[in-house]
This record gives structure tokens, C-alpha cells and sequence, in this order.
């Protein structure tokens, strides 16, 4: 296992931070041993189990649209939901305070193993909704981000989450496109009334959602990608019920939303950037910060440990210099090597893909020195859809829980000649293996409990995708002084998140300012760090999760090696880290110290 850099100071990046419970827990050593083993046939244990996955059934039919996301599950692919209406919103109340209620009468000291962590995952999980939906989020509906009629489009494709295979896929389908009206009309209505209370989208957000709205409504509906896949249907009478829906719905439908956002909506949008400039913004955005990170740390306290983790990461690049016997200052290297022609190879998407594709290669080889198993399902990796490429990042969406649909990488390329090599490795690492892939796949062969297989926490799961960047030493990626470079370029723009996310949504920090921040730091393009400064004005708290979770994972590492000696071995300490699922911070560090204790009394 490779060491971290020794300029990296823990007791001062993570002592006041990484060392707080998450949340108050009664959990003993004995409760999340290794083996979680399944609920019993009657009892607590049995009644939590049938809890979980009553909300996680009720869960997913008020969010169908995750349900097929998340999990792939038939059952739930034919279902609409205008969840952002206000009966909608009722709904998911009743069923996070009933959950509570319920859950409180299921006897905690009673459980153990996966029945432990089972009624404390739920009762986080409840408890972080019910408190999010005490904000007005559904009165900005429409974003650049994740746009539902945008969403619906690239499912159109039936490449995506959705899958239109058969007669019956294509009928469940047919529901979802005959639900965007309603939406649309709902989300119209939000917005106004949003309008009326002064809470809009920033201006800026608006004028990047109105193209993609665009791209959905071609002169000739023929060519509408709502209907991308309908053109291949062997059933030509379902082929023409789409056109149907299509051309008499959808678009007059997404054609209101488009004239409305690009009308009053984007008059009234606010001039303001973050949350600070809302009313209830800052305690809004203190919500999220604990719903993200799943700590109690605040705004400013998490602003701090930024600002020393960039100093900390820019002086690890001010050493790497030497490598590449450059004599000028810190920022002019950082511009430097960004321009390096090695950097920038590339003459077409073709060629990125096929980069990534041999970075896979190289990786797979060397992952079982770090983890005793890898996943079942497959690993692709594709080109993004051109109608989000404009405003997507890289990303990754995971296998179907039957292992039908494979886990996909998806990278976006705009220019390829500007596609920096450089962090290419760092990023397969991050979003395919063994980051999100390996996380996220593994967790959906948790097959005792569909709860635990579907939950997800931002500080666990994007902590755990940056934590795997690290792991890039040992998977001998990072040999080449660019590799490294781009690895710590990528994890500075994740500790420069956690200043400007809190600069702009408690400190109340422009986009302007917080672009010129990003720039100064990291030597970004302008146009890098307004498409990364827009993505943090419209996710407010997302941001934070990276660094917070993985600080977490590396203060749990370092704590078991420090126990165990000779005896701590980095594949079951990983093993450990993803059996459960993704999990609030709290449980994982229950988890690994119950683990080290039995190590320890075994030894």
C-alpha cells in the first residue's frame, strides 16, 4: 500500500472535522461484525427488514423515475409521478414521519448485524429527508443539472437506464412520455409561484437549460429525440403511438416550458449566485450541508479545512516541479503543463475512448492486490449523449441490481484536442474502477435487502470514488509525472469545492468571484470554471461530500494500520469499507473499529 505524500498532515486537516459522530448512535462493537448476517424469520429482526423494504417499495413508487435508475426493478418501470406537487410532497411527508414512528417501535438493543445496521440506516435516511423536504426545492424544478424532460429524452434513446427492448418496455415507457405534460404544467406552476415568493433560479442557470429545452423541439418532430429508439420498433402500430404522444403532447408541452423559461422566468431570475441571498437560505443550506457530508460540521468549519487542503495540495505540486525541470512560479507551471502538448493528444472521441478503455485494461490486472472481490456486473465506457454534452461532467451510472445493465462510465468530450490526458487516470479510477464501479456494483449484490442495496449518501459514496483516486500508486497509474500531476490537479478541484460551494451559498460569494477564486487556484480556463461555478450554485452542498468522505475513509485506513501492524492487510480493510452499502460516515467508522477490534482479540 502506498503511503500518502508526508507533507500531508492529518491531525490538522482532520482531528476537528473526521473525528465527529455523524449522528447520535447506540451502535455496540458487536453490532456491525463482518459477517451481517441476514434478518431472522421472526422477531425485531424480521420487522425491521419488512420496514426497510416497505419504504423502499413506497419509496421508489413516489420516485419511480430513481426506482429505474437506481435499481433496474420492472416492477416499477411503468410508473409516473409529478413528484414535485404539493399532494406529491404530502405524500412523501406522511411516509418519512410514519417510517419514524414505526421504526421507534422496533426495539434497537434488540438487533444486531444487518438488522442493526439495517434500523440505523433507516432511521438517518428518514430523518435526512424529512428535514430536506421542509425547503422549497420543488419551486426550481427545471435546471441545467437534471432537467426531468431532458432526463426522459436521453431515455428516449433506449441506451440508457431505461430499457425499451420489448413490447413491454416499450409500453411502460409509452406511460412515462404520456406523464411530461403534467409535469411540465406542475413545474410551470412552481415556478411561478417561486416567482411570487423571490426564490428563482440564478440567471445564469436559466440561460443554460433554455438550448437543452431546445435541442428537444427540432423543426420536424420526425426527428425529435423523444423518438430515437421508437424509429427501430419491429411493432410499427407502437412506432406510431409514440410519434402520436410525441408530436400531440410532449412537444406543445415542452415547447410551453421552453417559451415560459425563456420569457417571464428568466426576467424575474435572480441576479444572485448561492443560498446566502435567499430568505432561509443559510439555514436551508446548513441542511444540506449535514444531509451531504452526514456530519454535524458547519459551513464555516468546512471552508477552513479547505482552504488548508489547497495550500496542503498546491505545495505537493510546487515539489513536482522538479520532475519536470520547470524553474517558474506554482501558477505558472500549473498553466504550464496544461498546455504541454503530451497533454493534449487527442484528434477525436474515438481516441479518448479508446484511452480509457486501455487505462481499464491496465487497472483490472492490478486490482486484486487491493480487494479480495471485484463486481459481477460489466463496466462500459461511453461517450455521453450529445444532447447534455454541452453542460454534463463525466459521470457513471450503475448496473441494474439483476446485473442486466451494466455499470457505465460515460465521458464527455467537448473539443477533443482540448481533453487533458493528464487526469484521465484519476478520473477512471473515480468514476469506473475501483471507485464508483466497485462501490456501487458491489452494493447492488447486497442480496438480503433491497434498502441497503439502494441507499445512497453523497460524504460515503463520492468520498469513497475520490479516496480510490489515491489508490492509483499502488494500481501503478501514476508513474508518469503527468499522471501525477493530473491526480493532484483533480483532487485540488476537490478541495476547492469546499471553499467555494460554502463561499457561495454562506458567505454569500458572487459567480464572478467565485470563478476568479477557481481560476486562481487551480489555473482553470474561464469557461472550466464557470461550467464548474454554475454546477455548484444549482446543487448547493453536493460539493462538500468528496473531500469529507474521504478524509473520513483515510483517517479509518490509518487508524486500523496503526492498531493492527503487521497484521492489517489492505484488502479486507477495503472488503470492510463496502460490505455494508453506502452508509452515513458514522456507521462506516462503527463498522471498521468493530472490525479492528475483532482483529485485535483474534490476534
Amino acid at each position: 500500500m502506498g503511503e500518502l505524500p508526508r507533507a500531508y498532515d492529518r491531525a490538522a486537516m482532520t482531528n476537528f472535522l473526521l473525528t465527529r459522530r455523524t449522528f447520535n448512535t447506540q451502535l455496540a462493537a458487536a453490532a456491525l461484525t463482518t459477517a451481517l448476517p441476514a434478518a431472522a424469520a421472526s422477531g425485531p429482526a424480521a420487522q425491521v427488514a419488512r420496514l426497510a423494504d416497505a419504504y423502499m417499495d413506497a419509496y421508489w413508487r413516489l420516485f419511480p423515475l430513481d426506482a429505474t435508475e437506481n435499481t433496474g426493478d420492472a416492477v416499477y418501470e411503468g410508473l409516473f409521478a409529478v413528484d414535485i406537487a404539493p399532494a406529491a410532497r404530502e405524500q412523501q411527508r406522511a411516509l418519512y414521519r410514519r417510517t419514524l414512528a414505526q421504526l421507534e417501535a422496533i426495539p434497537r438493543a434488540a438487533l444486531e448485524g444487518q438488522a442493526a445496521l439495517t434500523w440505523d440506516v433507516l432511521k438517518f435516511d428518514a430523518q435526512d429527508k424529512l428535514a430536506r423536504l421542509a425547503y422549497p426545492s420543488h419551486l426550481v424544478p427545471v435546471g441545467h443539472i437534471d432537467a426531468l424532460p431532458v432526463k426522459l429524452s436521453q431515455w428516449a434513446s433506449g441506451d440508457a437506464a431505461q430499457p425499451l427492448a420489448t413490447a413491454q418496455n416499450q409500453a411502460h415507457f409509452l406511460v412515462r412520455l404520456k406523464g411530461i405534460p403534467a409535469w411540465i404544467d406542475q413545474a410551470i406552476a412552481n415556478m411561478k409561484e417561486g416567482m411570487a415568493r423571490g426564490f428563482t433560479l440564478p440567471r445564469p442557470l436559466v440561460e443554460r437549460t433554455l438550448p437543452q429545452l431546445a435541442e428537444l423541439l427540432p423543426a420536424d418532430v420526425a426527428q425529435s429525440p423523444f423518438l430515437a429508439a421508437s424509429r427501430k420498433f419491429a411493432d410499427a402500430r407502437m412506432a406510431a403511438a409514440y410519434r402520436r404522444v410525441v408530436e400531440r403532447e410532449v412537444t406543445p408541452a415542452v415547447a410551453r416550458l421552453r417559451d415560459f423559461m425563456a420569457g417571464p422566468y428568466l426576467a424575474a431570475a435572480r441576479t444572485t449566485a448561492g443560498l446566502a441571498h435567499v430568505k432561509g437560505g443559510r439555514e436551508w443550506y446548513a441542511t444540506l450541508v449535514r444531509s451531504s457530508t452526514t456530519s454535524s460540521a458547519s459551513a464555516a468549519e468546512l471552508h477552513e479545512l479547505g482552504l488548508r487542503e489547497v495550500e496542503r495540495i498546491r505545495a505537493e505540486m510546487a515539489a513536482l516541479r522538479a520532475r519536470f525541470d520547470f524553474k517558474g512560479e506554482l501558477d505558472e507551471f500549473i498553466q504550464w503543463v496544461g498546455k504541454l502538448p503530451a497533454n493534449r493528444p487527442f484528434r477525436s472521441e474515438d481516441e479518448v475512448i479508446a484511452a480509457y478503455e486501455a487505462i481499464n485494461e491496465r487497472v483490472k490486472a492490478r486490482l486484486p492486490r487491493l480487494f479480495e472481490r471485484s463486481p459481477k456486473a460489466a463496466l462500459q465506457i461511453r461517450p455521453i449523449e450529445p444532447i447534455r454534452r454541452a453542460t454534463a461532467s463525466d459521470n457513471y451510472v450503475p448496473p441494474s441490481v439483476d446485473g442486466a445493465r451494466p455499470g457505465v462510465f460515460y465521458v464527455v468530450v467537448q473539443e477533443p484536442g482540448d481533453y487533458q490526458r493528464m487526469s484521465m487516470n484519476a478520473l477512471f479510477l473515480h468514476e469506473g474502477q475501483p471507485g464508483h464501479h466497485y462501490q456501487m456494483a458491489l452494493q447492488r449484490e447486497l442480496g438480503a435487502s433491497k434498502f441497503l442495496q439502494s441507499t445512497w449518501y453523497d460524504a460515503f459514496g463520492e468520498g469513497w470514488a475520490l479516496y480510490a483516486e489515491s489508490l492509483g500508486h499502488d494500481l501503478g497509474v501514476y508513474d508518469e509525472p503527468l499522471a501525477l500531476m493530473g491526480r493532484l490537479q483533480m483532487e485540488l478541484h476537490r478541495a476547492l469545492r469546499l471553499v467555494v460551494d460554502t463561499g457561495l451559498h454562506d458567505k454569500g460569494w458572487s459567480r464572478e468571484e467565485t470563478m476568479a477564486f477557481l481560476r486562481s487556484k487551480e489555473g482553470s480556463t474561464e469557461e472550466f470554471a464557470r461550467r464548474a461555478t454554475e454546477r455548484y450554485m444549482a446543487w448547493p452542498g453536493q460539493a462538500l461530500a468528496y473531500k469529507a468522505g474521504e478524509l473520513k475513509i483515510i483517517q479509518l485506513r490509518e487508524r486500523a494500520r496503526a492498531a493492527l501492524g503487521g497484521r492489517f492487510d489492505i484488502r479486507a480493510f477495503h472488503a470492510r469499507a463496502l460490505e455494508g452499502g453506502c452508509v452515513p460516515l458514522a456507521l462506516l467508522e462503527a463498522r471498521i473499529d468493530a472490525w479492528i477490534a475483532a482483529q485485535r482479540s483474534n490476534g
